[in-house]
């Protein structure tokens, strides 16, 4: 998805968790009523518990700001008329499929059943996940609610929709709104700096979180692990591979053989690179140069989907929900399960382009059924092999959203060059 603040970054979250796993490994083998087992584990504990805080702490200004900023660039281009109503509706079907894959996948192969109960230990047991009703109920009445109070107590549905709302005003008059609108943009600048500082503990935080699990719980978890981790790279592959080159197929004309053989470029910079933002100059040349896009549709669909087309994570972030379910024990009826979804695509939409935020995000959508946070510790571990393939997945879609939109837009086209 992104690229580490840092180029160290994912050494360092490496060697923390290396490190987690070998001292919970170690305190696992202590009697445990020892005094060498419990002050460690106590620290751990700790260390993890503020780590997890840190993270809630920057996910209500981080998510709000990302929101407003992405919608309120998307709803400045008003001009473009049917453009970016094309655009955006693309980007919400392709990601509608994604999720839906990933969600299917993790019911069909369950890569977190049949281990004991308890395993994520006691500190993370899951609460009560809402029912569908719940969440009607949810949508309708408890979404609409005073921003500040949303920001302050982190209600998340209610803070998205106050950024939907704000970013969609301000970019109805960007000149009249124009401070407002720099402060949206300076508070999302701000809010990724404060981010970035957390995670310059991540090592230390991810480590304790996985010396904690690996003292408290048994080590089969890590071959639920290595399951989940082939389920959502087979299936992320599946939607890059056959669904997208099916759809410009479809949509675009273009055989898949052609279009694969296009885009082999940017897709292995953002496999190398992990980062839709760095691999955009490599995208825009490969629209212009191989696919030959019309630079009106690419100069806008590319810049935005490495904001919000972001289909590899929507996928990741609902099966890793449902595995993280599958761990705690906690069974998710279809209501909650379309919770997971709509709650999956709207991280994707407000994750920026760092992989602290991705984090943050994922936070969101665990607490969206009450299933415990400090399950993403679980999920680091594995996290740079995954990122690198959704990353390319997510580079994908924004170059299978430009050939689908300029095709579908070329009458429109056509009469704007005419003008």
């Amino acid at each position: 998805m992104t690229a580490s603040s840092s180029p160290n970054a994912h050494r360092d979250l490496a060697i923390g968790a290396l490190a987690g796993v070998a001292i919970g490994f170690g305190l696992s083998l202590l009697p445990a009523a020892s005094d060498l087992r419990s002050a460690p584990l106590w620290l751990v504990t700790l260390l993890g518990s503020v780590f997890i805080a840190a993270l809630k702490m920057t996910m209500a200004p981080l998510i709000f700001a990302s929101v407003a900023s992405g919608i309120k660039a998307l709803w400045a281009h008003h001009d473009a008329g049917r453009i970016w109503k094309l655009t955006l509706g693309f980007f919400a079907f392709t990601a509608s499929i994604a999720v839906a894959i990933g969600i299917v996948a993790a019911n069909l192969f369950e890569p977190g059943r049949g281990l004991p109960p308890g395993l994520l230990g006691a500190a993370a047991t899951a609460q009560a996940a809402p029912d569908a009703a719940e969440f009607v109920r949810h949508l309708l009445v408890d979404s609409l609610q005073n921003p500040f109070h949303a920001l302050a107590d982190t209600l998340v549905l209610p803070l998205i929709v106050a950024a939907l709302l704000l970013g969609a005003a301000i970019g109805q008059a960007p000149q009249r709104f124009a401070t407002l609108g720099r402060l949206v943009d300076e508070l999302l600048d701000l809010a990724l700096l404060v981010v970035g500082w957390v995670m310059r503990f991540a090592p230390l935080g991810i480590g304790a979180l996985l010396a904690k699990l690996v003292a408290t719980a048994s080590l089969a978890v890590f071959g639920a692990l290595a399951s989940f981790a082939l389920v959502v790279t087979a299936t992320t592959l599946l939607h890059g591979l056959v669904v997208l080159p099916a759809l410009v197929w479809v949509l675009a004309g273009l055989p898949p053989w052609r279009y694969l053989a296009a885009i082999r470029a940017p897709m292995l910079t953002a496999f190398a690179t992990s980062s839709s933002a760095a691999t955009m100059p490599v995208t825009l040349d490969c629209a212009d140069r191989e696919l030959r896009i019309d630079p009106r549709v690419s100069r806008f669909v590319i810049p935005l989907g490495t904001t919000v087309n972001m289909d590899g994570t929507a996928l990741y972030e609902a099966a890793a929900a449902l595995f993280v379910a599958q761990l705690a024990g906690v069974p998710l009826d279809l209501g909650q399960q379309i919770i997971v979804a709509l709650m999956a695509m709207l991280a994707a939409i407000g994750a920026p382009g760092i992989p602290s935020a991705g984090m943050v995000t994922m936070v969101m959508v665990l607490q969206s059924v009450g299933l415990p946070v400090e399950a993403i510790a679980l999920l680091l571990p594995i996290d740079r092999l995954l990122d690198a393939v959704r990353t390319a997945v997510n580079v994908q879609g924004d170059l299978a959203t430009s050939l689908v939109v300029e095709r579908q837009a070329g009458g429109a086209l056509a009469t704007r060059s005419h003008d």
